[in-house]
């Protein structure tokens, strides 16, 4: 939260903020594992967000990433008909070892339609997060603003060292 404070103390809008944090909660669920930092990256340059509020975001839901891989497969599987990844390892590597170039296209298809469901949802939820989050940080804007005291506290005397 503190460099949220300090975005909006340098100035960062709310409302630039709102779609930087969502558009990087958003791409940080990206089920291509890997990529969210350059996609996130990229796409906050080409809309002129803020990169440091959007990257902020995209990692702190790296954990969720990762929870929500297996469920962006099965769910692309269900809805483009294909058959579903197996989650046993047994079977995994039976497949890789007896047929490793199916598996392989196999493979980029579930994770072809787990990306497009992603998108999908994505492209729902960033709008919305970003209508959710813009009163919220407009609010927190006008507490910065009328108060003076600093996001972290600095000692008065950096040059002060304790000797022992």
């Amino acid at each position: 939260m503190l460099p949220i404070l300090a975005l909006l103390r340098m100035g960062a809008t709310p409302r630039t903020l709102a779609w930087s944090i969502a558009i990087g909660l958003m791409i940080g669920l990206n089920p291509f594992i890997g990529s969210t930092s350059l996609l996130c990256l990229a796409i906050s340059l080409r809309f002129r967000l803020n990169v440091v509020a959007s990257q902020i975001a995209n990692h702190a839901v790296f954990p969720l990433e990762l929870a929500l891989v297996i469920p962006f497969i099965r769910l692309g599987s269900r809805l483009f008909r294909t058959a579903a990844m197996p989650l046993s390892p047994h079977l995994f590597f039976q497949d890789a070892h007896h047929a490793p170039v199916a598996l392989a296209r196999r493979l980029w298809m579930w994770e072809w339609h787990a990306f497009v469901m992603w998108a999908v949802i994505a492209t729902i939820a960033a709008p919305l997060l970003a209508l959710l989050l813009t009163p919220l940080l407009d609010r927190l804007l006008n507490r910065v603003q009328h108060h003076s005291y600093p996001i972290v506290s600095i000692p008065c005397d950096l040059t002060t060292t304790s000797s022992n």
